[in-house]
Parts: structure tokens; sequence; C-alpha cells
């Protein structure tokens, strides 16, 4: 019988990423993996709504209400309850700490809506970086999923994808485009792709 990764998938608000990882592993676009836990950063997120709506428990560890010691204590046990083997983060805006990502090497994907290495780094989230994008005049963008390191933006490029700027893009007809052509196409390949490396390790 095949082993499943164990995957958490972290958030922060409405889980439009979640949605198409929850999809593709219904679909059976992620057989190495199943994502048995959602975690997010604030109570108000509706991406535990989502969680609930597929069957997947969904906790949230209120960020703002904790140090971040205890923040990322509190995170930590309850990845140990699940077993998690995978975590991805998923429009979680919550920083982790060198300390925390050293825990799990090469084991943190995440998603930056932009071809890194451009229109990344601090202060580079959301709509900031296709607003950023616009303002420089690019033809093209697009997503990348990396693996995270103890270097903001670090970390080994998986996947990433390229998505057209068309005239009259704005923030948002840019963003919901990078998320349909790109984000939602590489997260559930790049989840299968780390998953089926520890199943098989």
């Amino acid at each position: 019988m095949l082993k499943k990764a164990n995957i958490a998938v972290l958030v922060s608000g409405g889980g439009t990423n979640l949605e198409a990882l929850l999809r593709a592993q219904e679909e059976g676009r992620i057989p190495h993996g199943q994502i048995v836990l959602v975690c997010a950063s604030n109570e108000t997120a509706y991406a535990l709504t989502r969680a609930a709506n597929h069957g997947v428990p969904g906790v949230a560890i209120p960020r703002k209400q904790m140090s971040q010691e205890t923040f990322e204590a509190t995170l930590s046990l309850k990845l140990a309850e699940y077993k998690i083997d995978v975590i991805i983060l998923a429009g979680f805006l919550s920083i982790l700490s060198e300390n925390f990502v050293r825990q799990w090497p090469d084991r943190i994907l995440n998603v930056h809506p932009s071809l890194i290495p451009s229109f990344c780094g601090k202060g580079m989230y959301g709509l900031k970086v296709h607003e950023a994008a616009l303002a420089k005049g690019v033809k093209v963008t697009g997503a990348t999923v990396h693996l995270v390191n103890e270097i903001p933006d670090g970390g080994r490029i998986l996947l990433q994808k390229a998505v057209d700027i068309l005239p009259g893009d704005t923030a948002e007809t840019l963003q919901r485009r990078v998320m349909e052509q790109a984000e939602w196409v590489l997260l559930p390949q790049a989840a299968e792709m780390l998953c089926k490396q520890i199943s098989e390790s």
C-alpha cells in the first residue's frame, strides 16, 4: 500500500490556493500526499471554512495574540500531533523564524506570485507584487514554487510558470490570472513532487 506523506497547509486568508490543493487531491493529482491539517494564523480566515467543506481538520493559531516563540511552539505541537511530513505555505502572511525553518529542511513549500528573483523580498506579497510588475511595465510575470530555507525567498526553486500581462490589466485582474494559470497549477504539482520523494525515501 502506498505510504502517503502528511501535508499541513498554512494559511492566513481566503484560502484560494488551499482550495486548488484540496481539489487536486480529490481529483487524484497528489497521489503520494494527503492534506491532513489546515492551520490559519487568524480565527476569521475563510480558509478554515474551505477546509471544513472538504472534511479536513482546521485550526486557528492567532499569531497577533502570541509572541513569535509561543506561536511557533504551538504550531510545532499541532504539526507533531498530525505527524506532518510537508508544510505548504499558501497565502500564509506570518513570517517563520530561521530556527523554525531549520527544523524542516526541504520540507516547506512556498508559492510566490512572480518569477523569482523578480518582485520578491521584504514587503512583496499579495497585490503589492502585481502592482510592482505593472509599475515596472514588464510584459510577462508568473508564479514560483520554491522550497523555503532560512533566507527569505531563498531555497531551491522547484517550478515556475510564466503568465502574460495584458493591456488594461489592473493588479486585481493580473492577480486572478496568475492564480488561475500558474499558482493553482504549480502548487499541486510541487506538492506531488515533494511527497513522492518523501514517500519513496
